[in-house]
């Protein structure tokens, strides 16, 4: 069970984020969470992070999926990006060959079928784009090198302030492609006044955008986060063998797993809430017009461990939200 904190958000601080925490350590760390947007611990965890946040954006979308470019606003070294556009394309790939694709009806978690019948000549996939304001070329060029679907913009790109030829700019740019901005566990990051602006710019530049975080401001989460010190204890040397560096730094001086526990525990006291994030869209001074917004949570770990979503999306010819 969730159990909302009855608190609002904090402005903690993380310790990845600082300046001061050395980049050897921050690779470290950023490794141990791009393997948990993968990884599906067996009987706690029905699907990957990654995988639900496909399996969601499938969904809330249907078929118009096909019709956008989704662009990561803040992928650093790649993380979910990559896994999150190899689950959409298997789907993509089942639906094109006339298949049936898995997705969940509405929020009961059970599994339905939708009936594919070709790609309508959308074209080879649904295209995924890498973005941050400190790029990580090596990373993004390795993942990007596995799948034709996935591409980065190689200078750095500022959510509140997004260049107008994005998808040009990452080789994407086909014609009616609609831009589709992702902010995969970041959007916690931001405090309000920054958040506002990213808000008004992704309002006015794009037709859609999602914002999913693996936690919220709960103790299921806390909890959860809390039972990741010893799953790293027990499970990184046959995860991460032959990173000698990492595993030293979380066996002989546990600085990996500390970072990723604490940091881990203020993320989910700096989640906002539904409505929460609902009152900064009001505020941001954006037209409204055309657009519909979807809220909910996924159970991603049955110890309390929950996704949280808010997906935007423009439509035309819906009337403006009061």
């Amino acid at each position: 069970m969730a159990l909302p904190l009855p608190i609002p958000p904090l402005r903690l601080f993380e310790i990845d984020d600082q300046s001061w925490f050395p980049a050897p350590f921050r690779a470290f760390v950023q490794a141990g969470l791009t393997f948990f947007w993968e990884y599906k611990a067996p009987i706690l965890q029905p699907v990957s992070p990654a995988s639900l946040v496909a399996r969601t954006l499938q969904t809330v979308l249907g078929p118009s999926i096909t019709d956008h470019t989704f662009v990561d606003f803040c992928s650093g070294a790649g993380g979910p990006t990559p896994f999150i556009e190899q689950e959409v394309n298997k789907a993509f790939k089942k639906l094109s060959d006339g298949g049936n694709i898995l997705v969940r009806n509405g929020d009961t978690g059970v599994n339905g079928h939708v009936n594919g019948s070709g790609d309508g000549g959308r074209g080879g996939g649904v295209d995924f784009v890498m973005t941050d304001i400190h790029p990580h070329l090596p990373e993004w060029v390795k993942a990007s090198n596995k799948s034709k679907n996935l591409h980065y913009v190689p200078s750095p790109v500022d959510a509140a302030n997004a260049p107008h030829d994005l998808l040009s700019m990452a080789g994407t740019q086909e014609k009616n492609k609609k831009l589709f901005r992702l902010f995969s566990l970041a959007f916690h990051h931001f405090p309000d006044p920054l958040a506002t602006r990213i808000l008004h710019n992704t309002l006015t530049h794009s037709s859609g955008f999602a914002i999913f975080e693996l936690q919220g401001r709960d103790l299921g989460s806390i909890f959860t986060i809390l039972g990741m010190f010893p799953l790293l204890w027990v499970g990184s040397w046959y995860w991460f063998w032959g990173d000698w560096g990492l595993l030293f730094w979380t066996y002989v001086v546990p600085v990996v797993p500390f970072v990723l526990v604490f940091d881990g525990v203020i993320s989910s006291l700096r989640t906002r809430r539904e409505g929460e994030v609902l009152e900064l869209i009001r505020e941001c001074g954006a037209s409204l017009d055309g657009w519909r917004f979807e809220t909910g949570r996924e159970v991603h770990t049955w110890t309390g461990g929950t996704m949280n979503y808010f997906i935007g999306i423009k439509e035309a010819g819906r009337k403006k939200i009061q």
